[in-house]
């Protein structure tokens, strides 16, 4: 079986690395051509575009930026979208909206397709490492299909049951990412600015039933305030949204994700998106400055 995978990004390009370590037979295409070079290195095929995957692919793996970038890859809404999906999987591995996804399932398997989303959890490292945690829903034959394929990039992968469940549970988990790694932005700042020793407070709440492998990941770059990115802080603020709209379509109170999402905010119309989540100590530094 072959494999088609689109969009190298942060996560997409140590992914798709991953699965052609194991011998996958891959075929690859990204935006940027400059990132496809690893993937040529490795044993991958590269193709001039779109097309050029699902011609060559049974599976194509999507892990793009938002839905616009989706569709236009599938030509979704035009005349090439029938050709490139008929008869493949096609599999969905970003963060989208739960409303989005089902839609896209329908036209997927109107058109002669299967579908199927594995929306993952982890940053840029895990995926380097092959350690993330993939949510996979859709019909029990692209599941039963897509599954093995996601072992090299994934430590476990949990069945989700029918679109777009994976989804939800992705959102329900970064809805505890985000507060989490905010409290502990807020915590270290607190910590800081009282004066006490930044290594030693780190080095106590790693000591203690709170630590985890967030905070683990996190607590360093907090030390040395190392923004260079694992999860960007826009990418942060795009699921906050997702999470908030869809919490609000369900009659759901988000108190903790609201305060985030305008520290979030701020914290990228402060240039800081481009930076790792971490930099939303930036947005409290401001506040804590211009604090009465």
């Amino acid at each position: 079986m072959r494999v088609g995978f689109i969009g190298l990004g942060v996560m997409g390009q140590p992914m798709a690395l991953r699965l052609a370590a194991a011998g996958t037979p891959l075929v690859v295409w990204n935006r940027t051509p400059g990132r496809t070079e690893p993937l040529r290195a490795a044993g991958a095929e590269v193709a001039a575009d779109p097309d050029g995957v699902f011609a060559r692919a049974d599976v194509v793996i999507l892990m793009l930026a938002d839905a616009a970038a989706i569709d236009a890859v599938l030509d979704r809404g035009g005349l090439g979208f029938a050709a490139r999906v008929a008869g493949r999987v096609v599999v969905h591995m970003g963060t989208t909206s739960p409303e989005y996804s089902q839609a896209l399932e329908a036209d997927v398997r109107a058109a002669g397709g299967r579908y199927a989303e594995a929306p993952v959890s982890g940053s840029r490292v895990p995926a380097e490492q092959g350690q993330l945690v993939a949510m996979l829903a859709g019909d029990e034959q692209a599941v039963t299909l897509v599954e093995p394929l996601l072992a090299p990039m994934c430590r476990e992968v949990f069945v989700c049951g029918p679109a777009p469940h994976a989804l939800l549970m992705k959102l329900s988990v970064n809805l505890f990412l985000i507060t989490l790694v905010t409290g502990l932005t807020e915590a270290f700042h607190f910590a800081e600015r009282q004066g006490l020793d930044r290594r030693l407070f780190l080095d106590v709440l790693d000591a203690g039933p709170m630590a985890s492998g967030v905070s683990r990941m996190k607590a360093p770059k907090l030390h040395d305030r190392d923004f260079a990115v694992q999860a960007a802080a826009l990418d942060v603020l795009k699921n906050n949204r997702l999470i908030a709209a869809a919490a609000r379509t369900a009659g759901l109170a988000s108190p903790l994700l609201d305060v985030c999402h305008d520290l979030f905010e701020e914290t990228v119309l402060a240039g800081h998106g481009d930076k790792d989540m971490i930099a939303v100590l930036r947005a409290i530094e401001t506040r804590t400055k211009t604090a009465p």
